[in-house]
């Protein structure tokens, strides 16, 4: 079996596995770049591994030259820049002691050894130059069949790094067969080791619980963290069930993570995964307006497009009621509306706090008339 692409062809690409095989070091595409191209997506990153120690990476590729950034130096891992392309080169490595958070690794010569200590066995493909695939762990039949399995035993490889367990969730979201559901070994494994995501930085959790919520259908495979116990670990207090009514509601539009997470609930998720201070005040502005009875353009005007359509969305997962015809265009009616009085419409006659308080009073208006009220309307009664 082969694969191909553009991104196969790329002159860095191939001058690159040129550049080391010339040199008797063996040059393989591995993980999401071979098993996207296998299921006709997307190729995004281009990684390779290598027989070749880091050092030896670092000479060829500059004799060639490439640029050469050790990213990732003490761990096998170089980044190079060839033709304008980066290609992560990975040294092939077997665990010499992992405490599951980090691992010491050794450099190896041996593709078996490589291939044992990946995650899963859909990542545990490799192709050559050519394309040709090579599959030392029989992954191929698993991703035909979207069978998100761990390499060898789920529990020994979760040992290795607790954040397998979300990565778990996460592939079967992204990659697995949904009507099946995940893996019945790996899920138990997960549950049985569930607690010790708690070891694992609020930092690594909030990025894979990004991912997870950005795959198309998040809804089964969050399901089962929370079947599995795994979800009340990182996120204390969330509940599932508006997540797979969001996503019908969502109807085709590009899936927005905070969206989703903003119906999950859960007790302080800023906190919890590691949110930004934007991403956290959007995150409370969300789960307030999904309490509220606004209309759609006020919520467009308040929040902003992207936001008000959000809100719109989450609220009627939360409530189970479908939004109003032609919300959407009320939302962006809001989002470019401007509420027509200034404080100096107001000035001198009032001044201070009693200034903030009669504004406060006139945009409860406009805001009650569904943004219709003009300026001299709001003006009369003030």
């Amino acid at each position: 079996m082969k694969v191909s692409g553009e991104w196969l062809g790329h002159p860095g690409t191939q001058g690159l596995c040129a550049a080391l095989e010339s040199k008797g070091q063996r040059a393989l595409f591995v993980g999401g770049c071979v098993r996207n191209a296998l299921l006709g997506e997307p190729v995004a990153d281009v990684d390779l591994a290598t027989d070749a120690t880091p050092e030896n990476v670092t000479n060829i590729a500059e004799k060639a030259g490439f640029k050469v950034v050790p990213t990732g130096f003490d761990h096998g891992t170089v980044t190079v820049i060839a033709a304008g392309k980066p290609h992560e080169v990975t040294t092939f490595r077997r665990d010499v002691e992992t405490d599951g958070r980090r691992a010491v690794v050794a450099f190896s010569t041996d593709l078996a050894e490589d291939a044992a200590r990946r995650d899963f066995t859909m990542n545990a493909l490799y192709a050559d130059r050519h394309g040709t695939v090579i599959d030392p762990l029989n992954g191929l039949p698993d991703l035909q069949a979207r069978h998100v399995r761990f390499v060898g035993d789920a529990e020994t490889r979760i040992r290795e790094d607790y954040l397998r367990i979300l990565r778990f969730f996460r592939f079967h979201a992204r990659y697995g067969d949904q009507a099946k559901g995940p893996d019945a070994e790996g899920l138990a494994a997960c549950a049985a080791l569930s607690a010790r995501l708690e070891t694992i930085s609020k930092e690594r959790i909030g990025a894979e619980m990004r991912k997870l919520l950005s795959a198309p259908d998040p809804a089964p495979a969050v399901a089962s963290m929370a079947a599995a116990g795994v979800l009340a670990h990182i996120l204390p207090g969330a509940d599932t069930r508006a997540l797979a009514p969001l996503v019908h509601l969502e109807d085709g539009m590009s899936p927005r993570w905070l969206r989703r997470l903003a119906v999950l609930g859960g007790e302080d998720p800023g906190t919890a995964l590691r949110l930004s201070r934007s991403e956290t005040r959007d995150l409370a502005a969300l789960r307030e307006a999904i309490g509220t009875l606004h209309p759609a353009a006020a919520l467009g005007w308040q929040l902003g497009a992207d936001l008000g359509v959000d809100a719109i969305l989450a609220r009627a997962a939360t409530f189970g009621t479908p939004p109003q015809p032609g919300w959407q265009a009320e939302v962006a009616r809001g989002a470019a509306a401007t509420f027509p009085v200034s404080a100096a419409d107001l000035m001198p006659a009032l001044q201070g706090e009693a200034l903030g308080q009669r504004l406060k009073a006139l945009e409860a208006r406009w805001l009650a008339s569904n943004l219709i009220l003009s300026r001299d309307d709001l003006l009369k009664g003030a």
